[in-house]
């Protein structure tokens, strides 16, 4: 089937302004002229895209004017993309999706989906259709599956069509558009985006959609396929605006990176002067490579802030959209003919041949006609407007054989044009042949133009087939030098991962004798810790024995003292006792002697003196006996003080002696885990040595004359 070439549909859709701009004092910039759909104004410049919608456009009106067409496109074989591009915050991710469960603020994915399965019920019961879901994201320039987040870093491949595909991304089919809807939510929960000071839900990648459509007529075996991409881009940031930091603002700049290779394929597609496409410059413009001048209805919908804070990133959209519109994709239906299509098509142009020999052996006839001399009317001669392209050369002699006879009227004049025309075409000498002999010639030459045509057909055959062999062999060759040239670079890659884990076992080495040094010194240290070690606890044993001693002595002494006490009280109380008798004594006898007399006065006056000196030596007993305790209170002072410092002394030695232990304890831990990382890197240095062996051993053996030159 032919292909019908058609331009990229480009729509233009302004936002509101919202509470952040409002507050800002931000005016609206844009002017839309009030008689036309397609022009938009922006400092005086215009600009027509195939619609603009305003800022009161609803999700609806977006919808049918921009995207509905595309779902009768696809279910009739076409592929088609719709993606949405603009600066951060712009109303993309709301444009295409929108709000799911809301009727009136769904986006164009919910949209297209509901109206898919709506126009699949209504088509004929014959047709069988087989519908596949695929999602995933492009995160810091690598294809994310969001239905499987353990695929992470997926590869873009080429079919057998040259067609760029995502392999290995799941695919799951789906029956309802509620199944689409959940499948949706899933990805959408798995999808990166952040805050940012210009959007709350600021995507961080560009998001994928991709539908699957294929269909069967089960009455002729007819196949239609058609692929719908919907694209959801990441925003254009300015890191000033969004205040991007860490993670974001990496985010940020591989974002603004493949917007930029996807306007450097827009303005190479547009220019339509330069050669080379540089689709492979991202994964984004990879993927999209079908859909920018390839096979495919794409529409572009283009978002922009009429905010005057926003004017350049919004001028620098629409000429994005100004460069896309000039973009020509070549459409064709993707379509899979079956043996009885083939078959009728054949039939077909049989009958086309068929006509044409009809008509070939009318105007045979009327040639013969004019040959005999005969005059044939106007009414008569054979109109050959609708013989094939490959009798255009005769059909136009003819016609000139009949011109010349309604011109000139002698017999003679007409047969001789026609002969004049027709006889070096067929090779034929009128002069020497009558008309058995011509007719016999001419079935011989037919004969042999049927059996040139076969050979021609086969030749043709041949040719096609060798066309495609010589280009499976391009292809093979191009593959194998592809291949080729992977190899030398996977052996120069692994040559210098070789060279660099030389290097790196020769500085593990380093760092391990290094290590074995410290190691020494480290043991070494321990024994002269181990030997200070055993010193303290030696003396630690001493303190403690003399320790116990003092506390042995500061016994003997509280005893002692207690005893010496206990004397006292008791010498007091006897003193106290014969006092106490002494003044009973006196007092009986001066009851008793009421007059005293010289030998009593004599006697009293001698026991009082001996009470007296009794009483003097017990009061300097006593001063000697509290002077003693004083002296034992302040030696028990400095026992005491003398014990705490060797409790402190002891628990300083115990401190020091688990600090030395949590030492010995960590070097040996390090020294085994350098000893596993030595085996490590010796057991990776033996591997990466075998696998160099087998590389070059496979080179050697694919490309002999390679190993000629190395040696």
């Amino acid at each position: 089937m032919a292909a019908d070439e058609c331009n990229i549909r480009v729509v233009a859709r302004f936002r509101p302004l919202n509470d952040s701009e409002e507050r800002a004092g931000s005016k609206s910039v844009v002017k839309f002229p009030a008689d036309q759909d397609e022009t938009v104004l922006i400092s005086g410049k215009v600009y027509v895209f195939d619609k603009v919608f305003r800022p009161d456009s609803t999700q609806e009106k977006v919808y049918n004017e921009a995207a509905k067409e595309i779902v009768k496109d696809v279910l009739s074989g076409y592929n088609g993309t719709i993606f949405a591009y603009g600066q951060t915050s712009s109303g993309k991710t709301h444009t295409m999706e929108g709000v799911m469960n809301s009727n009136d603020h769904q986006g164009i994915i919910p949209r297209i989906v509901q109206d898919i399965f709506n126009h699949i019920y209504t088509l004929d019961a014959n047709l069988q259709f087989q519908i596949k879901i695929s999602y995933f994201e492009i995160y810091l320039d690598k294809i994310r599956d969001l239905l499987d987040v353990s695929k992470t870093n997926l590869a873009v491949h080429e079919d057998k069509n040259r067609v760029p595909y995502v392999k290995g991304v799941t695919e799951r089919f789906v029956s309802s558009p509620d199944e689409v809807f959940e499948i949706m939510e899933e990805g959408k929960n798995n999808r990166h985006i952040a805050v940012t000071n210009m959007n709350e839900h600021s995507s961080r990648s560009h998001s994928v959609f991709l539908i699957h459509v294929k269909q069967e007529n089960v009455e002729n075996e007819k196949k239609l396929t058609g692929k719908l991409y919907l694209v959801d881009l990441a925003g254009s940031e300015k890191v000033s605006k969004t205040g991007a930091e860490g993670q974001v603002l990496d985010e940020a700049k591989n974002i603004n990176k493949s917007l930029s290779a996807l306007g450097n394929v827009i303005s190479a597609l547009a220019d339509g002067t330069k050669s080379h496409v540089p689709y492979r410059d991202s994964k984004l413009t990879r993927i999209l490579q079908e859909s920018l001048g390839g096979n495919a209805r794409t529409t572009i919908i283009i978002c922009c802030s009429p905010a005057s804070y926003n004017e350049s990133e919004t001028k620098s959209t629409l000429e994005f959209g100004k460069r896309a519109k000039c973009i020509k994709n070549s459409v064709t239906v993707n379509e899979e003919l079956t043996a009885e299509e083939w078959k009728r098509r054949w039939e077909k142009e049989r009958e086309k041949v068929a006509r044409l020999k009809g008509q070939l052996s009318r105007a045979e006839m009327e040639l013969e006609r004019w040959r005999r001399g005969e005059t044939v009317t106007k009414d008569e001669q054979i109109s050959l407007n609708d013989t094939d392209e490959t009798l255009s050369t005769t059909q136009s002699m003819i016609s000139l054989s009949t011109v010349t006879s309604s011109v000139l009227s002698p017999a003679a004049s007409v047969v001789g044009t026609v002969l004049t025309v027709v006889n070096p075409i067929l090779g034929l000498d009128t002069r020497s042949l009558n008309v058995d002999e011509w007719e016999k010639e001419r079935s011989a030459l037919y004969q042999q133009l049927d059996e040139k045509d076969d050979e021609i057909n086969n030749l043709a055959q041949a040719l096609e087939r060798f066309k495609s062999q010589t280009n499976e062999q391009d292809e093979l060759f191009n593959q194998s030098r592809k291949d080729n040239e992977n190899l030398q670079a996977e052996l120069n890659r692994l040559q210098q991962e070789s060279e660099s884990a030389k290097e790196e076992v020769k500085e593990v080495l380093q760092a391990l004798e290094e290590l074995a040094v410290n190691y020494d010194q480290k043991t070494q240290e321990v024994e002269t810790k181990s030997k200070e070690n055993e010193t303290l606890a030696i003396e630690l044993d001493t303190k403690l024995s003399s320790l116990n001693g003092i506390r042995e002595e500061l016994e003997s002494l509280r005893e002692a003292s207690q005893q010496h006490r206990k004397r006292f009280l008791d010498m007091v109380l006897v003193l106290l006792r014969d006092v106490g008798d002494i003044g009973t004594i006196m007092g009986g006898q001066m009851n008793e002697q009421k007059k005293p007399t010289i030998e009593n006065l004599d006697q009293a006056d001698e026991e009082f003196t001996l009470a007296r000196l009794y009483l003097n030596k017990l009061k300097t007993e006593a001063r000697s006996i509290i002077a003693r305790l004083s002296e034992l209170e302040l030696e028990k002072v400095d026992h005491q003080k003398g014990i705490g410092l060797k409790d402190k002394e002891l628990d300083e030695a115990h401190l020091l002696i688990q600090q030395h232990e949590a030492k010995m304890r960590s070097m040996l831990e390090s020294i085994k885990e350098l000893e596993e990382k030595k085996r490590v890197l010796e057991q990776t240095q033996d591997s990466l040595n075998e696998e160099l062996v087998k590389l070059r051993a496979q080179v050697f053996d694919w490309f002999p004359a390679l190993s000629k030159m190395t040696t």
